[in-house]
């Protein structure tokens, strides 16, 4: 399948000259701008190139760290199952994690149960950040 590098470049285009962006908070999931990508990075599709996102962290107004939803059921390593969002069962891709500028959410989609935030945090923490031993 060949990607819409061309369309992404003109609605990122857009997207950079947005005079604001929206307002958020962590654990918020987010239609948002992801675009097209290089390799095995997680696309956005449709016209808005977009997919949901999850909210980790919110650095500031501008930036957030942030874990690609995809709609459907996975299971593994790198999956933690969200449950529904939307009127999807969505599951969240810990591989696709990244940083954001806030310019790309387009709706906010629904906030999710805390506890459910929690175990995605602490999978988080054993499944990528293991390496990271401070003793």
């Amino acid at each position: 399948m060949e990607r819409d590098f061309d369309g992404w470049n003109k609605s990122k285009k857009k997207i950079q000259k947005s005079p604001k962006a929206p307002f958020y908070h962590e654990r918020e999931v987010w239609w948002c701008a992801v675009g097209v990508n290089i390799g095995n990075e997680i696309d956005g599709t449709g016209e808005l190139h977009d997919r949901p996102v999850l909210v980790l962290r919110a650095f500031n107004a501008e930036t957030f760290f942030g874990v690609c939803l995809i709609g459907h059921p996975r299971t593994g390593k790198y999956y933690f199952p969200l449950g529904m969002i939307g009127d999807r069962d969505a599951t969240a891709n810990l591989s696709q994690i990244r940083l954001f500028d806030s310019k790309r959410l387009i709706r906010k989609i629904v906030t999710l149960d805390e506890k459910v935030f929690q175990k995605l945090a602490k999978k988080l923490t054993s499944t990528l950040f293991s390496f990271l031993s401070f003793k």
